[in-house]
């Protein structure tokens, strides 16, 4: 039997997991030369507590539908963190496919992400597409002009495709494969849609940067921490980022940046001389 889209991402995902360990990684005695890096198949069953056949029946996506029980073991069994256990659960109990909700925002919204200038703020979609952000976030993250677009762009296109963008930030490719992580954890919850596989397609051929980090299943999900950022322009800034997601349609996500004191002050200074200007 063929393996379903979800079925493979599970296989892959397994095979790219199992094959970053060793058999000293989790307490094995390795035998024998090995043709390949990584632990074999048997040796996570054995760990997981599960026959080989059947773990392998997942490698290759076929149906087996495993327990809750199963994928925890499997998930201790590849010393997983608590973001890949969750995505290892999703791949193999796939949601059932929701009808994207209506993403046009209410102007509530819309007044609360221009009211945090200088902070940068900004909505995404289920896609990542960019529904509404301020003129803090059009600076630091050099975003066209909201109010001039009939077309909204997409974040992930944005970030992956303005080769300035990423020019001026240190260590940006550790921050892209974090950001693609986190693209991939919003991914796993719908395997089978027809627009995240096109972009995915389109990030693969337009950017090799996506190319590289793709293939590595690295998940991540989004989490509140501590951003510094250097903008010619600007200087060094910092921020604490938060992510908030609305309980009527948790596929919208409000991004914000709040700045530091500084920040917001240089901040404030620059887009008061651009309206002057």
């Amino acid at each position: 039997m063929e393996g379903t889209s979800s079925g493979m991402s599970l296989g892959e995902f397994l095979r790219s997991r199992r094959e970053r360990l060793t058999p000293e990684d989790v307490g094995l005695i390795s035998y024998g030369r090995r043709r390949t890096s990584g632990l074999r198949r048997e040796e996570v069953a054995q760990l997981a507590h599960i026959g080989t056949s059947w773990y392998t029946s997942l490698e290759q996506g076929r149906s087996v539908n495993p327990s809750e029980d199963v994928l925890n073991n499997i998930a201790k069994a590849l010393r997983l963190t608590e973001d890949e256990r969750h995505h290892l659960h999703l791949l193999a109990r796939p949601l059932q496919q929701e009808k994207v909700e209506d993403q046009q925002l209410n102007i509530g919204l819309e007044r609360v992400i221009r009211a945090l200038d200088p902070n940068p703020a900004f909505v995404i979609g289920r896609y990542w597409d960019l529904l509404l952000w301020n003129k803090a976030a059009e600076i630091v993250f050099r975003i066209p002009p909201f109010s001039n677009l009939q077309l909204k762009p997409n974040w992930m296109r944005h970030l992956l495709m303005d080769a300035k963008f990423g020019a001026d930030i240190q260590d940006w490719e550790s921050r892209a494969q974090v950001l693609i992580a986190h693209f991939r954890a919003d991914y796993a919850h719908f395997p089978n849609d027809t627009r995240f596989k096109e972009l995915i397609e389109e990030f693969m051929q337009n950017s090799p940067l996506f190319r590289e980090l793709w293939p590595l299943h690295d998940v991540q999900a989004v989490t509140d921490r501590h951003k510094q950022r250097y903008d010619p322009r600007i200087g060094e800034m910092e921020f604490e980022h938060v992510t908030l997601q609305s309980s009527a349609n948790p596929d919208v996500k409000m991004m914000i940046y709040t700045a530091s004191t500084d920040t917001a002050a240089r901040l404030q200074r620059l887009m008061s001389n651009l309206e002057n200007g």
